[in-house]
């Protein structure tokens, strides 16, 4: 029994099914282009199809499991969507409708960061990567970002940099070396002051002892401290011997030298000896000395 009310109850559901069917209008087809709309409603009732067409193979690209083929083809099935959206937004400007590409989304790379999407043609977006299409072999590299070339700096960049502070004109300007020196700067004149006072007790005492003919009470430091200024003593009286030995040796010797006019006249009378050397015969020539012999030329 209840197998035949499973029979029946199946077929008036299939009765049902097939009547509602009947009602309904026969399911449109997008047009093949989007110049053949005229309806503005028509055409963004179209690009809400196409939309929700995108999101289910987006959501679908996601899965990395897919394998490199199937995930290609989605990828190449969404540029196509996309490509195809683009026109129905211009042909729904184009009937007086919102500019739906103004807001559309950015291309991202794997760290979510906008970039550029390479368009050869120029007509419509460029060709994108989504979901695991972005770490297939060949596509990776497209979003890895170059790295950073250090451009090497040129002479020029590295003077233009130097200043008062590289060579050290600035380092008081802030007080901190005047702080640190100061002490210590006053420590070295109170060691050289007592140095120094230190040296000339010794020294006036090895003046007077001398003085007085008591060489053997003066104490080594202070000889030696005699002996010094005695060598300081010769070795400038050494200098000043040199010195004037070298003055002795240096002499000058004062040469009268020819000025300009001296110097044509001289050159010109040398052409002159040169062309009669050259034109003139030597019976000539003795003839012209004896005629300026007896006429007392000198020249």
């Amino acid at each position: 029994m209840a197998r035949n009310e499973e029979k029946a109850q199946s077929m008036l559901n299939r009765f049902i099914t097939m009547k509602a069917e009947e009602k309904k209008k026969p399911k449109e087809r997008r047009p093949f282009l989007a110049s053949e709309c005229r309806d503005l409603s028509e055409a963004d009732k179209w690009r809400q199809q196409i939309m929700r067409e995108i999101g289910r193979k987006v959501a679908e690209i996601q899965n990395e499991g897919l394998g490199e083929h199937r995930l290609r083809d989605l990828n190449d099935e969404i540029n196509k969507l996309i490509r195809e959206k683009s026109h129905w937004e211009r042909r729904i400007v184009e009937l007086g409708g919102p500019n739906y590409a103004k807001h559309s989304a950015k291309m991202t790379d794997l760290d979510g960061n906008i970039v550029d999407v390479p368009n050869p043609g120029g007509r419509g977006p460029g060709y994108r990567y989504f979901g695991a299409a972005k770490k297939l072999p060949g596509v990776k590299e497209l979003f890895e970002k170059p790295p950073e070339l250090r451009k090497r700096r040129t002479r020029y960049d590295i003077y233009k940099r130097i200043d008062a502070s590289y060579y050290g004109y600035r380092d008081d300007e802030d007080g901190v070396l005047e702080r640190l020196e100061g002490p210590a700067e006053e420590a070295m004149r109170r060691e050289a002051a007592e140095e120094w006072r230190r040296l000339d007790e010794v020294r006036r005492e090895a003046r007077k002892g001398v003085k007085s003919g008591e060489v053997a009470e003066v104490s080594a430091v202070a000889r030696e401290m005699l002996r010094e200024e005695e060598e300081e003593v010769v070795e400038e009286e050494r200098q000043r011997e040199k010195e004037e030995e070298k003055e002795k040796r240096e002499f000058i010797v004062h040469v009268p030298l020819p000025d300009e006019k001296e110097i044509e006249r001289r050159v010109l009378e040398k052409k002159k000896m040169e062309l009669l050397n050259k034109y003139v015969s030597e019976g000539l020539m003795e003839e012209q000395t004896e005629a300026k012999d007896m006429l007392n030329i000198q020249r």
